[in-house]
């Protein structure tokens, strides 16, 4: 049985949307695109890329809500995975483990070893779960999350916060979210303010 892992940069006040480039994600006027990235390259990035490496040693499989997967399909997808640096380790990892999308409407799933989960997708999740082994990661796809939640599918989440706050922005945890219980199970706080917490779900969800 796998363990189902959300990984997300976070700010103070809950934001993730478009954490890693200026167009990213400008839905709804957000004009903070980039901020995660922007905060890494200022303070030394090397740190939170050596920690995203040994979490994402890990990944066995990863879940996308579409929009999530059209990103990184035209990015990670598309880097060259021959190089000796972070960009390169990470494409190779992200490139030969199966990608799993919740959509109704994409059709073409370009990115290697990508699959559609179908209409049921709580169900078509679950049965992944018990049948794959390691850890399944989910970034971005804050929908999907929700639902997930909702099903009591979410089993971690790794988060890396950092000392901002935005003031808008789609947020991981917004009003209407199931409620959910987690234990902290590992922290650690880097020399650039950014704090990495590990929270596990107990078994009260």
């Amino acid at each position: 049985m796998s363990t189902i892992v959300v990984v997300a940069r976070i700010t103070l006040d809950g934001v993730v949307q478009g954490e890693g480039g200026p167009d990213e994600d400008p839905r709804s006027g957000f004009e903070h695109g980039g901020w995660a990235r922007t905060y890494d390259v200022e303070h030394g990035e090397d740190e939170i890329n050596q920690a995203f490496v040994e979490w994402e040693s890990n990944v066995t499989a990863m879940l996308f809500g579409r929009a999530t997967y059209e990103l990184f399909a035209n990015s990670w997808g598309m880097f060259d995975e021959n190089t000796d640096d972070f960009q390169g380790e990470i494409t190779r990892t992200y490139n030969r483990v199966p990608k799993y999308v919740a959509s109704n409407t994409l059709t073409d799933l370009a990115w290697k070893d990508s699959h559609l989960l179908g209409p049921d997708v709580p169900a078509a999740v679950r049965d992944l779960r018990a049948e794959r082994n390691g850890e399944i990661h989910i970034w971005g796809s804050t929908e999907l999350i929700k639902t997930l939640a909702q099903h009591a599918l979410i089993d971690e989440y790794r988060l890396v916060v950092y000392p901002l706050v935005l003031g808008s922005g789609k947020k991981l945890f917004p009003d209407g979210f199931t409620t959910s219980q987690f234990v902290l199970v590992d922290h650690r706080a880097l020399a650039s303010g950014v704090v990495l917490t590990t929270y596990r779900a107990t078994d009260e969800r």
